[in-house]
């Protein structure tokens, strides 16, 4: 059976079961929980194994206006969307559920819920559309990089970068708003115990447009085995990452995260 998961960003229980006996006449089995803001906590991380099982076709966000206009919820849902683009592909289907009240600009939403679909409830589930998505053929698409996140009491939250099929002569990542703490390289997939880093460098400005990066930047060789991990301290705008180079252009990605 397909399922949805459905995060809740208000506490309108009664909302929540309505959508939920709803689908489920349709076939779906409905699982989720309410949004709890806490980035101090890490909390934006809890429903990722749910998410990440294969049965989950679609992550459904019940939001009103005022709710995606906090810029913590936008953080925290940004960060919770990049742990399970790692695994499933950018184009795993979201969709807001808008409730009455004002309008959600998908163009206005962070980078990974750009491809979210904005459906209102005005005032009846749009449940034929939901249905439709969830059995939809299953997309797995990866860019050119990999980025993961890791939040773990005590050891805080850490970004995970590195190429996917080409080399890279070194990595660089940067934060608007936010700082980083600690640097480290080893093998993907998970934090590293120790680590040897050629040429660290900190405290790099990096302008583009109107924002200003500070990065850290390292000249170890990665390929898709090897990756390219920084400790982030507080809740950045934006992400700038990708290949260093020294005096030569790179391409660089830049993820906003609010």
């Amino acid at each position: 059976m397909k399922k949805i998961w459905l995060s809740s960003l208000g506490r309108d229980q009664e909302a929540v079961q309505g959508i939920m006996a709803s689908l489920k006449t349709y076939g779906l089995e409905v699982s989720g929980h309410f949004w709890v803001d806490d980035l101090e906590k890490m909390a934006w991380i809890g429903p990722r194994k749910e998410l990440l099982d294969p049965a989950v076709a679609l992550w459904t966000i019940l939001a009103s206006a005022s709710d995606l206009e906090d810029g913590s919820v936008r953080y925290g849902l940004s960060m919770l969307a990049l742990a399970v683009q790692a695994v499933r592909g950018i184009h795993f289907p979201v969709v807001i559920l808008q409730v009455p009240g004002g309008e959600i600009a998908a163009e206005t939403l962070p980078t990974p819920l750009a491809g979210a679909e904005v459906l209102a409830i005005t005032p009846t589930l749009p449940a034929a559309r939901l249905v439709a998505m969830a059995h939809r053929p299953a997309e797995t698409v990866f860019p050119p990089y990999r980025l993961d996140v890791y939040a773990i009491p005590r050891i805080g939250q850490w970004l995970e970068v590195g190429p996917r099929e080409d080399e890279w002569q070194g990595a660089m990542l940067g934060v608007s708003g936010g700082a980083i703490a600690l640097h480290a390289v080893g093998a993907a997939g998970r934090l590293p115990e120790r680590s040897v880093l050629n040429y660290p460098q900190q405290g790099l400005k990096i302008e583009l447009g109107a924002t200003t990066f500070t990065a850290w930047a390292v000249q170890n060789e990665m390929d898709r085995s090897t990756s390219y991990f920084v400790k982030v301290e507080g809740a950045p705008d934006a992400l700038l990452f990708g290949p260093y180079a020294a005096g030569a252009d790179a391409e660089m990605f830049v993820i906003r995260l609010k």
